[in-house]
């Protein structure tokens, strides 16, 4: 071999080794944040006397054969497995960590939810029973307390100040194997979850499996910034995708927890639903943002001053980009004093005032029926056979005005996602009495215009948006 291949080849691995040294002293160094925090992250056990089917493999939930959808998984048992009745005490197991040195201790809700008894388990082995001062359903916490004093506590720090990217830290007992570490990165924040409305989750790719659940979040300070407490699996243990419960939220509801036992939110008392590309182009927004209101619930908080088809792109001086913003900014307003609301309202923007009320407690909602009887003989509109509806009809659903969609061919209707059942109420902002009138109102606009028809499904209302298109 000559000298100048050799001193290439010598070059190349002189490089290929500096840059494996400067990418490993470029990552975190994770043992002095364990060594000095991990004594405060507890296991949590709960007991229950109840009549109970035997529980087996808890953990682990498969899809049907060739179902690829992602399913949410919070971590509580799975259904039973075995239909051997037992009447023993049922054990469940979670994580938590010690807030302050006089025993209150922060988790989930849903890891003490119907417990009986709840068992602290601490670093040294030490078993405490602790009582539960108060939980909140909505945001998944519960803050409970055992008897002792200079006990190991950790730093809530601000989630807010959390960057997508950081590398976090998470402890916790995932099946059972206490004080477990696994270490990642932020992955997203502000996510918002399915029938999780007042929480905006911190993703992360942090191995987190079932026994995590009410374990601290750790950033590199040593400083907890979230609460962990979802995943989004298949198989319901670890694919990437976990979420976390901000540490902003915890420190608000631990806080009311400790001084009142219970949660209290603001309340608008309206539904809302996202703004689609299609929906800003027929509402005449130049981008997709804001919260579309859909419904206003009556003699709620905002009736009489906000309208179904407004759109609110500012909440107490705070930008709504997604409508889950508003949620989650209404839930920790003060609802003692008046607040600015920006909206659109027929192409302009204005500022209204309200005061918010108090949320109430989750209730069962009755929908109505969605197959009222109908008469009068169908016709077809922009791919839609349509029904109108009788008095009767209109009375058992307590609508004045509606036409039903009784099936969908290819064409505009098809396109803007409508469902059959639809009941069509407002098009282009005009009240649907009959679909004769609705006929004469499509064909009187030039193809291809975004229109919005606000639509009664299951229910609940919302609006579509629409691409108007002849037959």
């Amino acid at each position: 071999m000559s000298n100048i291949p050799m001193v290439k080849f010598l070059a190349i691995c002189t490089l290929s080794l500096l840059t494996t040294v400067l990418n490993a002293m470029e990552l975190p160094d994770f043992v002095k944040l364990v060594k000095e925090h991990r004594a405060a992250v507890v296991n949590i056990s709960i007991e229950r006397e109840e009549y109970q089917q035997q529980k087996v493999l808890p953990y682990k939930k498969e899809l049907p054969e060739g179902d690829n959808n992602i399913g949410r998984h919070s971590f509580q048992d799975e259904e039973p497995l075995n239909e051997e009745p037992l009447d023993d005490e049922l054990s469940s197991l979670g994580s938590g960590f010690i807030l302050s040195s006089d025993g209150y201790v922060v988790t989930n809700y849903h890891v003490v939810s119907g417990a009986d008894k709840i068992i602290v388990k601490l670093s040294d082995r030490r078993e405490l029973s602790a009582t539960l001062i108060g939980s909140d359903k909505r945001s998944d916490i519960a803050l409970l307390k055992i008897e002792g004093s200079h006990f190991p506590a950790l730093k809530v720090g601000s989630s807010s100040e959390l960057e997508v990217g950081e590398w976090v830290v998470a402890i916790g007992s995932p099946f059972g194997f206490d004080h477990s570490v696994t270490a990642g990165i932020v992955s997203a924040k502000g996510r918002s979850l399915p029938e999780e409305n007042y929480v905006p989750f911190i993703q992360t790719d942090v191995a987190i499996n079932p026994g995590n659940s009410g374990g601290p979040l750790f950033n590199m300070k040593g400083e907890v910034v979230g609460i962990n407490s979802q995943i989004y699996s298949q198989s319901g243990g670890f694919m990437g995708v976990s979420f976390a419960i901000p540490a902003d939220v915890v420190t608000d509801v631990v806080g009311q927890l400790k001084s009142t036992g219970r949660v209290r939110r603001g309340w608008l008392g309206v539904y809302i639903q996202e703004v689609t590309v299609g929906l800003a182009k027929s509402f005449g927004l130049s981008e997709p943002s804001g919260a579309l209101i859909a419904e206003v619930i009556k003699k709620g908080p905002a009736d009489s001053i906000l309208k179904q088809g407004d759109i609110v792109l500012e909440f107490n001086h705070e930008k709504i980009d997604m409508a889950s913003d508003l949620t989650i900014i209404v839930g920790r307003t003060a609802f003692d004093k008046k607040i600015d609301v920006k909206i659109r309202r027929d192409g302009h923007t204005q500022i209204v005032k309200l005061k918010l009320g108090e949320l109430p407690p989750p209730k069962i909602v009755k929908k109505v029926q969605s197959h009222p009887k109908l008469i009068v003989k169908a016709n077809t509109v922009m791919g839609m056979e349509l029904e109108n509806l009788s008095i009767k009809s209109r009375q058992k659903l307590q609508i004045k005005e509606g036409i039903r969609v009784v099936s969908i061919g290819p064409g505009a209707a098809y396109k803007a996602g409508m469902q059959v059942g639809d009941i069509i109420k407002t098009f282009n902002g005009q009240s649907i009495t009959s679909i004769k009138q609705f006929k004469l109102l499509v064909d009187g606009l030039p193809n291809s215009t975004p229109v919005a028809a606000l639509v009664l499904r299951d229910g609940m209302a919302q609006f579509v948006a629409f691409l108007v298109e002849h037959e």
